[in-house]
């Protein structure tokens, strides 16, 4: 008697949740995605993906997160659907972020921390955009959360991100030590960049073309010395030639 397979387990690629309630929560969530998804844009091994779940057991589709922003090392850089931890090799995501709404409840953020260190996540930060003067920061020591007294300057031992709590904000400074903008703002900064080059490289050919014609009016001069030195010698050679010494006082 033929048995039947068993029916294929379907993990959903969205959970129904929207990624942020608010624009100010989508702007950090952004942020934060691209601009770590540059610092390792010359990595193949780095994944990084925002409001993307996560499912670490296989053949449960119920255990599952879906983090505003994470980082995996160590995994392909390329499309999913969904981040399965049993097809990337086991690698769990190490850096996790959760940027913090309104709508968020303790219970639901607590839940959040408990699955994000069972799973193995080595860092895991919770950004809270109306209150900027705040930030948590978990770090696995000896296989557990353990949360940073004073997050104010603490650097991202993964990403080399540089958190600063200052003026009653929070601002994050990628490895090179630049601030981390909003596309609208790199974009600005193109621009100005660009402005400048173009600025720059009419200077660069002014000073070019004063440099040729300097050039010039010095050959000009070089001949016209040439010319003049070349006449001095044929008047001296006719007054030797008639018998009297050109350089007679």
């Amino acid at each position: 008697m033929k048995t039947k397979p068993p029916p294929e387990i379907f993990y959903p690629d969205s959970d129904g949740q929207p990624m942020a309630d608010n624009t100010l929560q989508f702007d950090w969530i952004a942020i934060l995605k691209w601009n770590i998804e540059a610092c390792f844009r010359a990595r193949p091994d780095v994944f990084v993906a925002g409001d993307h779940l996560i499912y670490p057991v296989e053949g449960d589709p119920e255990t599952r997160q879906a983090p505003d922003v994470y980082v995996a090392f160590g995994v392909e850089k390329k499309y999913r659907g969904s981040y399965r931890v049993w097809e990337e090799k086991g690698i769990f995501p190490q850096v996790v972020f959760e940027v913090w709404s309104p709508n968020n409840r303790f219970e639901q953020m607590q839940k959040k921390l408990a699955f994000y260190e069972r799973f193995g996540a080595e860092e895991y930060y919770i950004v809270y955009p109306d209150h900027p003067s705040h930030l948590e920061i978990w770090i696995r020591r000896e296989g557990k959360f353990e949360s940073i007294a004073e997050p104010n300057g603490f650097v991202s031992p993964r990403l080399g991100l540089r958190f600063l709590l200052e003026r009653g904000s929070l601002t994050v400074y990628g490895p090179d030590g630049r601030q981390l903008k909003r596309p609208d703002e790199i974009a600005e900064q193109l621009e100005e960049t660009e402005e400048w080059l173009a600025r720059e490289r009419v200077r660069a050919e002014q000073e070019r073309q004063r440099a040729e014609t300097e050039k010039q009016r010095a050959e000009a001069e070089r001949q016209r010395a040439e010319a003049e030195k070349q006449r001095a010698d044929f008047l001296a050679a006719r007054l030797r030639h008639l018998g009297v010494d050109p350089d007679a006082p």
